[in-house]
């Protein structure tokens, strides 16, 4: 059966079911978080485009991933109140997963076979982004290093 990215479903931080078929008809930006990176301070430019564009129609995604470094150390509660605290993010958080190896987490599996990685069909770091467009089709991968503002242009492109 041919998969889609509304058929998955993942755990939020309050230990809930949430299935991403809650989310068709938006812009997803999908975003493997860690608390104690370097790339951490992204949470605010994540957390701005949210602020920004939610009433149009874009939602950000994130899932904490302790694969690289050991950055999300953290348990559910610390992670969310490290998220709000020092970032003040809104937009919904999932339970820690791996994104990597056979323990991938199924959406992660998912995302990396439709949009490869420049070398190994792996997540390189924390904050690697995927963007999928309003009808489920994942349109776009970034890098670690690409900033939240730079993801607006394609943002404005897709949202009404």
């Amino acid at each position: 059966m041919e998969q889609n990215f509304y058929q998955f479903e993942a755990k939020s931080l309050q230990g809930k079911n949430i299935s991403m078929n809650d989310y068709r008809g938006k812009l997803v930006l999908i975003v493997n978080t860690a608390s104690k990176c370097g790339l951490t301070p992204q949470f605010e430019g994540l957390e701005k485009l949210y602020q920004n564009y939610k009433d149009k129609g874009l939602v950000i995604l994130g899932f904490p991933c302790n694969q690289f470094a050991n950055q999300e150390p953290g348990d559910e509660k610390s992670i969310s109140e490290g998220c709000l605290i020092n970032y003040g993010v809104t937009f919904p958080m999932f339970s820690k997963i791996d994104v990597n190896g056979e323990n991938a987490h199924p959406l992660y599996k998912y995302l990396k076979k439709e949009l490869k990685g420049t070398l190994l069909n792996t997540i390189k770091w924390n904050f690697t982004k995927f963007l999928i467009d309003t009808e489920g089709n994942p349109l776009k991968r970034f890098a670690p290093t690409t900033k939240p503002k730079e993801i607006k242009k394609y943002i404005q492109k897709l949202l009404p």
